[in-house]
């Protein structure tokens, strides 16, 4: 496990997370992540910290179910994280807006969004949010 920090571009909105050294990405083809590229690493939401007045500089968007919040900085616009829908108790980190010195590789995997009820049965991405899995406490 490893702490990453990171400010977005106009540094308004920093925060601090503690991933597995090889943290595994997921791509999903749901409308919008591909729209955003919105490739992203999950981890349990006390692993994921705010730090200073950022939540004062967040704006959130929602859409069809209202269970994602697409959280982004309202002066640049950056998103470095939300609130997946398949991970309610955990956050969606985008690993290109870690300083890119500190991830040296990580794991792909896809989830299968557009058809979401489908594959959130067979997927272990919710595994990801949960206080002490294997997926939680490094890499397997």
């Amino acid at each position: 496990k490893q702490w990453y920090q990171r400010r977005v571009r106009g540094g308004r909105v920093s925060f601090k997370v503690l991933a597995p050294s090889i943290p595994i990405v997921w791509t999903c083809n749901c409308s919008i992540c591909t729209k955003k590229q919105n490739a992203h690493f999950v981890v349990p939401d006390s692993k994921f910290t705010l730090l200073g007045d950022s939540a004062s500089h967040l704006t959130t968007y929602t859409f069809n179910t209202h269970r994602a919040k697409h959280q982004f900085c309202k002066w640049c616009g950056v998103q470095a994280f939300y609130k997946p829908r398949s991970n309610p108790n955990g956050m969606g980190i985008m690993p290109h807006c870690i300083d890119s010195d500190t991830i040296k590789e990580v794991e792909h995997r896809t989830f299968d969004g557009r058809n979401w009820e489908m594959c959130i049965q067979g997927s272990d991405i919710v595994k990801h949010s949960e206080e002490g899995s294997s997926e939680t406490k490094g890499n397997s």
